[in-house]
């Protein structure tokens, strides 16, 4: 573990008595490894998308607490423009909030014409709800 490493070389007695700096230093090296591992997805994910003969998707949104993730945001807006996605995320400020978040997803809806009326709706069964019983 890399906190155990650090206390070892510093000579403290436990990983509480790292200094700020030090700490800051393992967060910003766990978090540059979990964005890592997302960015990984993300690529493999685009390309699937972009094999696909019919595919259109060249849009991603960044939603939910994860959105108001700077470094995060940046990272993937980096990855978008480079192989000409667009990228949408709320402001920080809506990030926060479950409640806030799903009204967002709400407005972007109806900005694009979606809706959950089912009059609206082809809707097409591929399993039987039930089997006829002999």
């Amino acid at each position: 573990m890399a906190a155990e490493k650090i206390r070892i070389e510093r000579g403290v007695e436990s990983i509480e008595h790292l200094s700020k700096e030090d700490k800051a230093d393992i967060a910003a090296s766990f978090q540059n490894v979990a964005i890592l591992h997302i960015e990984q997805r993300l690529k493999r994910a685009m390309t699937l998308c972009e094999e696909e003969e019919d595919n259109l998707i060249k849009t991603m949104a960044v939603v939910g607490g994860v959105a108001a993730n700077q470094e995060l945001r940046s990272r993937l807006d980096a990855i978008c423009q480079e192989r000409g996605w667009t990228m949408h995320v709320p402001p920080p400020r809506l990030c926060t909030d479950q409640g806030a978040m799903s009204a967002w997803a709400s407005v972007e809806r109806i900005m694009v014409g979606s809706t959950d009326d089912p009059t609206v709706q082809e809707v097409h069964a591929r399993f039987p709800f039930a089997a006829k019983i002999q």
